[in-house]
């Protein structure tokens, strides 16, 4: 077995962080796809990832050496309830390997039950490996802040879920590493001030090593958080994306994109739209993410209070302040993205931005189509394609000259081109792929995946990914792994 380059660190944490198990096995793994360019940057030997020994290591009948497997505890808010206690209740983290962009956590999702299953069987249809696949590697190459795909495996076994008996399945995730805003809230629900002061300082040392030399190293560590995610959501917004599930316990440290469940992206915009069976009350909408990400910094703030300062009300007053600071990150970030989107300058006021958005919504004009077609129009000048959008083409017209009046006839479709994307993973897209996969017909994935992979570059052979789904195709739910 070749080596992987482990340089564990979590496992060094005390024994209150997680649970040490080995993986269960599956009864038939077979390799559906291994991500080639990312083994070779985490030091893995590419060759060795088609072999049926890979299929064992990433299914996890076999432990790699130096691999020291372990289930992470947490807890989390989900959609606004605490639970104190969550967990990997089907996923273990292998271990970390040293990479030219730091250390990375190799996990394995689906690999059986832990002692934070709550009752649950501990593993994953198909269905949603083939999902995370996709939606996780599509992010990357968006440009946008995401946990990556290393491989993905079906195990011989079927799982019972809502839609009956399915096939099952294993993922393997790398990401900067786990930690929460529920990691830190497990200790602190528990009372164990030492060990938050033990994780932070580990956040610290792993993801904002400069927050160390700062006078206050907390308030450094609350004030680089709170930047990562302004920054990842407003990134999510412009183009269109739904988390779904923007749970503590589903927001990582390092601001990163964690956790592809009843996630989607936009085809008719509108700020309150919402896919997530599971978001009955559209706490989660596309619009409401940048208030619900703040709400979760405030549960991480809450969790730093003692180690802010030993004053409580000078403990408050430090964390308010870093809060406050988030509105005015996510604005700036927001206003850049749909600035370059639209060709305009950046000292260009928001209204323009806001007036844009309330026209899209009213005629449930496709995200991604608008903002392509807009950069063709700009490079082109043929603005058909761009006013068949619109079910009232005057309003398209209209918008189009207060446009061109705004950019004065010069957008900047070069910074358009770089950031208008014209492909996305389309929830029907995504929902045929995972329906052939069950048949056991993986060429749909790989040839959609191949779609995915460069996402702003025009393309003949993939001009069938860039056309919004026909009202028979449309998905109006997504839903969770589990």
């Amino acid at each position: 077995m070749p080596a992987f380059p482990f340089q564990n660190s979590y496992s060094k944490l005390p024994e209150s962080f997680y649970w040490k198990q080995n993986p269960t096995p599956v009864a038939n793994p077979r390799l559906i796809a291994a991500n080639e360019s990312l083994a070779h940057e985490l030091g893995i030997e590419t060759n060795w990832l088609q072999s049926p020994e890979a299929a064992e290591v990433f299914a996890g009948n076999a432990v790699p050496d130096g691999a020291e497997p372990l289930a992470q505890a947490y807890a989390g808010h989900q959609f606004g309830g605490f639970s104190p206690q969550l967990g990997d209740g089907r996923a273990l983290l292998l271990g970390e390997v040293a990479s030219a962009k730091g250390r990375r956590d190799i996990q394995l999702k689906g690999s059986g039950p832990t002692p934070f299953s709550r009752r649950g069987d501990g593993r994953s249809a198909l269905g949603p490996v083939l999902r995370e696949y996709l939606l996780s590697e599509a992010m990357h190459a968006l440009g946008v802040p995401t946990t990556r795909a290393l491989a993905a495996v079906v195990t011989g076994d079927t799982v019972y879920r809502q839609e009956g008996e399915v096939a099952g399945g294993v993922f393997t995730r790398v990401a900067a590493s786990h930690l929460r805003v529920g990691t830190f809230q497990y200790f602190y629900a528990k009372g164990d001030h030492d060990s938050l002061r033990t994780l932070a300082d580990y956040a610290i040392e792993r993801h904002y090593p400069d927050a160390a030399t700062a006078e206050n190293p907390y308030q450094a560590l609350l004030a680089a958080v709170i930047e990562a995610q302004a920054k990842l959501i407003a990134q999510w917004m412009s183009l269109g994306f739904i988390h779904g599930v923007m749970n503590t316990d589903n927001c990582a440290i390092s601001g990163e994109t964690i956790d592809y469940g009843p996630c989607a992206f936009m085809e008719g915009f509108h700020p309150h739209c919402v896919f997530s069976s599971i978001d009955r009350n559209s706490r989660y909408a596309w619009g409401n993410q940048a208030a619900m990400g703040l709400w979760n910094l405030s549960r991480f703030a809450e969790t730093l209070l003692d180690l802010l300062d030993s004053d409580s009300e000078k403990a408050k007053l430090i964390a308010e302040t870093e809060l406050e600071n988030y509105h005015q990150q996510f604005a700036n970030e927001y206003q850049a993205r749909f600035c370059a989107k639209l060709g305009l300058p950046l000292q260009t006021g928001s209204d323009f931005v806001r007036v844009t958005l309330e026209t899209l919504a009213e005629h449930s004009v496709d995200f991604t189509l608008f903002f392509r077609l807009l950069t063709r129009f700009a490079e082109s000048g043929d603005n058909a394609a761009l006013l068949a959008l619109f079910r009232d083409q005057q309003a398209g017209q209209d918008w189009l000259k207060l446009w061109q009046t705004t950019v004065h006839d010069q957008p900047d479709a070069t910074t358009m081109q770089a950031v208008n994307p014209v492909r996305i993973p389309r929830n029907h897209q995504v929902e045929a792929v995972i329906q052939a996969g069950y048949q056991g017909d993986f060429t749909p994935f790989q040839r959609l995946h191949a779609a995915l992979s460069a996402p702003y570059e025009e393309s003949e052979e993939h001009v069938p990914y860039e056309a919004k789904a026909s009202p028979e195709q449309m998905v109006h739910e997504t839903f969770c792994g589990t």
